[in-house]
């Protein structure tokens, strides 16, 4: 008998705001708990991936975007499951952000990303941005 191996479609976003990028903090009680991560989450069925995370940013952090750019796919594979990001450059912040799942949030310039303790998913991401 063979068990098949889960694979999460995820769209998330690379937010920036005068200069900052956005990072989200995982809850203790979520898969990859305490981990940093760039806002987004699981796609539905048959939906876009635009919507997907304008639709996840409002569910979890209460915000609305101007979604732009998409950057390249990132697929990961964690032990017991898999995960493909398809992140996008975001812009026009509007809303306060309000944290219903994740445990902090923090704006940092980019070249200070690399300090977090990134889910492993998002490092390919953060290469990506071509941060020094």
């Amino acid at each position: 008998m063979t068990v098949s191996h889960l694979h999460i479609q995820v769209v998330c976003a690379v937010i920036e705001h005068d200069g900052l990028i956005l990072a989200t903090q995982r809850s203790s009680s979520m898969s990859l708990p305490l981990k940093w991560e760039f806002p987004g989450g699981k796609l539905e069925p048959g939906e876009s991936l635009q919507d997907g995370l304008l639709r996840e940013l409002q569910e979890e952090l209460g915000i609305t975007v101007r979604v732009g750019q998409r950057l390249a796919s990132v697929t990961h594979r964690y032990p017991g499951f898999t995960v493909t990001l398809h992140p996008f450059c975001c812009d026009q912040l509007s809303g306060t952000i309000t944290l219903h799942e994740h445990q902090a949030s923090c704006w940092l310039p980019p070249a200070r990303l690399r300090e977090l303790d990134w889910a492993e998913a998002d490092w390919p991401i953060i290469n990506a941005l071509a941060i020094p």
